[in-house]
């Protein structure tokens, strides 16, 4: 990936919660570009781990919005997956071949999809 990731990367081994269990990796994309998560893993999990922190954008100003409470409560995280808008990231299991793009606004339904 260009550009610079925040000093994105995983965990490996947790303090507390110990090593990480072994997952089958799967690509998506986001807004075009190939990303590898662990599969069932949230979408915002595999997002932030590749350096990504802007999901979408204010409906009438066009500010940028990432995750706030990671748990679903708000709606920062919102994304567009195969063609259906309002998705929130943080609840959202990550699976093979998805079209995950940048929500602009309200988002649009992707009627060919």
């Amino acid at each position: 990936m260009s550009g610079d990731n925040h000093g994105a990367m995983r965990l490996v081994d947790h303090p507390t919660l110990g090593p990480r269990r072994p997952a089958t990796e799967v690509s998506f994309s986001f807004d075009g570009q190939p990303i590898r998560g662990r599969a069932g893993e949230p979408l915002i999990a595999a997002l932030l781990a590749a350096g990504l922190r802007v999901l979408r954008t204010m409906p009438r100003t066009g500010e940028p919005r990432g995750g706030f409470c990671l748990v679903g409560r708000c709606a920062d995280c919102l994304v567009m997956v195969d063609g259906v808008p309002n998705v929130l990231a943080c609840q959202q299991p990550v699976q093979p071949d998805a079209r995950v793009e940048t929500q602009r606004g309200l988002g649009a339904w992707d009627r060919d999809g």
